[in-house]
């Protein structure tokens, strides 16, 4: 098989680099009325879901298969079965756009199959390589996967509550371990004495709050005391991020994009908790800080570190990753202001398009050759 289908990263950041921009492209179109794509969805929800559940979830697939092996000390999917996992997110987005002409049955079976194909590895991996630590990543592929399947129901705005939940309680846990070890690491090859600390009871409170916050305003919605629930998780990640030493790392784009992302997370939060008590802040404002903000922000940030570590290159930002992140960041920023003001919204909007996709475009450009390619260690 070829180098691509070696290790999960390689397809699965690759297509997650390539649908980003093309899918807020089509979107884009749809909008203006130059582009009818024969979906059964309409142009909005098409547009959460397969933000969602295809960059998204091709996102979360290159992470599990090239970490799990890791988690269990078992051999990584590759070769056939890895460009058959691939093969079946691809067949899931071609479904959702042909959803009105195969039915909405079969786009659902086609899309639901790569999830669901995915957990049933990661299931069985962690299994039997007695990770029981992991075991709540396949809960939460779980929930994923439900929510997909009440997006195919019609009931949209439960399912993009249910994902997005699920996708910033991820964040939460996996952000929570990485960020400060990554960061320490760094640190005392610097010889820095002054460090973040270990994982302890506190870390683990606020991943219970957040956690607790997430699937309160999953069940209940927009509840005045799930919107306070919301703020003290809010705060409570704060208070997490500002123990990891984020100020440190100013020199190492690779390193400060992490602290950035996860500060989109109470950044999120809080205006999710605020458009609930206030109309000053809607919600797509919060939603958008969470997805073009948290998610999009960790995804370039770990999509462009692991590239760089798992093809045997040094792990440090070239221009062009720190132009990813710059630009990235000013996606969401602007696509944050465009839903706050009325005159000119649209051309922020624009303004947000254009930096988003120019920071995947980007990405592919640097990174996707390395996927193509053999490691450089192991190719000598």
């Amino acid at each position: 098989m070829p180098t691509l289908f070696d290790r999960g990263f390689r397809p699965f950041f690759l297509l997650a680099g390539l649908w980003a921009p093309t899918a807020l492209l089509l979107w884009m179109a749809m909008l203006a009325g130059v582009l009818e794509l024969p979906t059964a969805m309409d142009p909005i929800a098409w547009h959460v879901h397969e933000m969602l559940f295809g960059f998204v979830a091709a996102v979360i697939a290159g992470f599990l298969l090239t970490a799990v092996p890791g988690w269990t000390g078992r051999p990584p999917l590759r070769g056939l079965p890895l460009a058959a996992l691939a093969a079946l997110w691809l067949a899931g987005r071609l479904a959702i756009a042909l959803s009105a002409w195969i039915g909405a049955a079969a786009a659902a079976a086609a899309d639901l199959a790569f999830l669901a194909g995915l957990a049933a590895f990661c299931a069985r991996e962690i299994v039997i390589g007695r990770n029981w630590r992991n075991l709540v990543i396949i809960a939460l592929l779980a929930l994923l996967i439900a929510a997909n399947a009440l997006f195919h129901l019609g009931e949209t705005e439960t399912a993009e509550r249910t994902a997005v939940a699920t996708i910033v309680t991820l964040i939460a846990l996996i952000g929570g371990r990485v960020v400060p070890e990554f960061t320490r690491n760094w640190l005392v090859r610097r010889g820095t004495s002054k460090l973040p600390p270990q994982h302890n009871r506190f870390d683990s409170a606020v991943i219970a709050a957040t956690a607790a916050a997430a699937v309160a305003w999953t069940i209940v919605g927009d509840h005045p005391l799930v919107g306070a629930f919301l703020g003290l998780a809010a705060v409570a990640l704060a208070a997490r991020l500002a123990r990891w030493r984020g100020f440190s790392t100013t020199s190492e784009p690779l390193l400060w994009v992490l602290h950035l992302g996860y500060l989109w997370l109470p950044v999120g939060l809080a205006l999710l908790a605020v458009s609930i008590h206030s109309p000053a802040v809607p919600r797509s404002v919060a939603l958008h800080a969470l997805t073009a903000g948290a998610m999009a922000t960790m995804i370039l940030a770990m999509m462009t570190r692991a590239t760089l570590g798992h093809t045997g290159r040094q792990l440090t930002a070239s221009r062009a990753t720190a132009a990813i992140y710059m630009l990235v960041t000013t996606a969401a920023a602007t696509r944050l202001a465009s839903g706050l003001v009325d005159d000119g919204g649209s051309l922020l909007l624009h303004a947000s398009a254009a930096a988003w996709v120019a920071a995947f475009a980007l990405f592919v450009l640097s990174c996707g050759p390395m996927m193509l390619r053999p490691r450089r260690d192991s190719a000598g």
